[in-house]
């Protein structure tokens, strides 16, 4: 059923396209009702436009906390065209009823997310009236359109006019449902600012609220569908908020997957660093004096995994760097047992123009490859409130993010020999690594790059085994990682045969004094950390 707009009531916080939305409105015969700002700038621009107070009876009081809310106004959104008991009630009382509602809500997350906002300046921008009177016209939405962004106004417009000033139904229902999805969203962000403010780390209820950016070709397998949705803005720096450069081919799931696992692991780094992620889980990781050399250290550690992956750095991408990176094969794989190179995705704080140019042009896969530029990284901004979450059958499972990294008044030295400070820069890049790798976890790492790891294992001793096999002659006088403590003294022992100098480990296990003995024995300097980070 389509249904002719005679009455519209205005009243947004976005004014974007709004007048002429209005003037449109106005054209076809449409009486419009407004309130506030709105108001006046609809009559600025000339066009004829009721008052609130005019329609209830009511003026705007305690400082527009009170103009909407009014039987007047939800009776004229509520009320069944086709029940004469309705159409009884809006004669008897005077009610009009409103065909079309212009409704954006306070903007409360924007609120928030200025410096210096109060409580109470956040409490002002919950807005009351905007959710109700979309939540009824939505309701009603078999006789009222609900209007809640300016990208709908075009289609309302054309549609009028298509069709003797009615708006068709499907396009009802999709604005109702659109605008219940606002609403759901609105109260989140506000139960979460709330939540935050009193301290409740795990509320009664959770909901999480997201906006949908795009859908992607497929999910994690072409059977599966996919969608990528963001969390409301916040100041960390993320693969969630980066921009995709023009050119390359549309991103998909599993490489947001690898891109996330990559580039928060190159953001634990103050150090120029690059990492190389295949399926979760680096296979390249260096830091070093010049960008570029770390990346060129990063991609040596495992040539053969590198085809295909992600490329993360935390430093601008340079001509050189560039170049760099579109030569991997030719310059460093080919003489080490690579078949070829292409990356799927790079991500960076910052590309220059000449860099794009030269990674769109050099190679022919440069063509595409996916550019992400995140922004200029900033530990500070780092938000710990957002939730870890994971997905099980009928439930979801939350927790505090794992933001614990190298953490040097927390380390404790057990052993007889104490590691060199050079040492010491390997380990620290060793522990980080191995908190970004599935577990059970085991990394080697030499002139500080990774060049051995052995991820996800259903015991560590596999895992280490893997990674003394990957590594080959560089294990020797490297420095090791495990994500958790050792059970028994056996990792040590192979440790040993591998020829590893020194190992970081959580510690905290029954048998620490064996596996501190056997590093003994072996002259291996090792730290505890007193942290352990699982990754399943």
């Amino acid at each position: 059923m389509d249904v002719k707009i005679k009455t519209a009531l205005v009243s947004v916080s976005d004014k974007a396209g709004v007048v002429d939305f209005a003037k449109n409105l106005s054209e076809m015969g449409v009486t419009i009702i407004s309130t506030g700002g709105t108001a006046k700038q609809i009559a600025a621009a000339g066009i004829d436009v009721v008052s609130i107070d005019s329609v209830t009876g009511f003026p705007e009081m305690m400082n527009g906390r009170v103009k909407t809310l009014h039987p007047k106004i939800h009776g004229g959104l509520l009320a069944l065209r086709d029940n004469p008991e309705h159409v009884k009630a809006l004669t008897d009382h005077e009610i009009t009823p409103i065909d079309l509602v212009c409704v954006n809500l306070y903007p409360f997350e924007a609120t928030i997310a200025k410096e210096g906002c109060t409580l109470e300046e956040a409490i002002e921008n919950i807005d009351i009236g905007g959710p109700s009177m979309v939540r009824s016209a939505s309701k009603n939405n078999r006789f009222v359109t609900v209007v809640t962004n300016p990208c709908q106004y075009d289609t309302v417009i054309e549609q009028m006019k298509a069709n003797d000033g009615c708006v068709e139904e499907a396009f009802r229902k999709d604005c109702a449902r659109i605008a219940f999805g606002l609403t759901a969203n609105y109260d989140a962000a506000i139960s979460k600012y709330l939540n935050e403010k009193s301290e409740v780390v795990y509320p009664e209820r959770v909901s999480i609220a997201m906006t949908k950016v795009n859908e992607l070709r497929y999910g994690e397998n072409p059977h599966q569908s996919g969608a990528f949705y963001q969390l409301a803005a916040n100041d960390e720096v993320s693969v969630g908020g980066a921009k995709q450069l023009e050119g390359g081919i549309p991103i998909s799931f599993n490489n947001l997957l690898d891109v996330n696992a990559a580039f928060e692991l190159v953001k634990e780094f103050q150090e120029p660093a690059a990492i190389v992620v295949k399926h979760l889980n680096p296979c390249g990781a260096a830091i070093d004096d010049d960008i570029a050399v770390a990346y060129e250290k990063a991609y040596l550690g495992d040539v053969i995994s590198a085809f295909g992956g992600i490329v993360a750095l935390n430093r601008k991408v340079d001509v050189k760097l560039a170049t760099t990176i579109m030569e991997s094969y030719k310059n460093f794989g080919k003489a080490n047992g690579a078949l070829g190179f292409f990356a799927e995705v790079i991500v960076a704080p910052e590309f220059d123009k000449e860099a794009v140019e030269t990674i769109r042009t050099l190679k022919e896969w440069g063509k595409r490859v996916r550019l992400m530029e995140t922004g200029p990284i900033v530990r500070d901004g780092i938000d710990d409130n957002e939730y870890d979450v994971r997905c099980i059958v009928g439930g979801m499972l939350l927790q505090k993010r794992d933001l614990i990294g190298w953490e040097e008044d927390l380390l404790t030295f057990p052993t007889k020999v104490k590691p060199t400070p050079e040492q010491m820069e390997d380990l620290k890049v060793a522990w980080i690594t191995a908190k970004h790798v599935k577990s059970n976890t085991i990394t080697l790492v030499k002139g500080k790059r990774l060049v051995g790891c052995g991820a996800g294992q259903m015991n560590r001793i596999e895992s280490g085994l893997i990674a003394f096999k990957n590594s080959g002659e560089l294990a020797k006088g490297s420095s090791m990682g495990s994500d958790a403590f050792f059970p028994f003294p056996d990792n040590v022992v192979n440790a040993a045969k591998a020829g590893v100098a020194c190992i970081v480990q959580p510690g905290g296990s029954k048998k620490d004094d064996e596996v501190i003995a056997e590093a003994d024995k072996a002259g291996i300097a090792m730290v505890f950390t007193g942290k352990r980070h699982f990754k399943h």
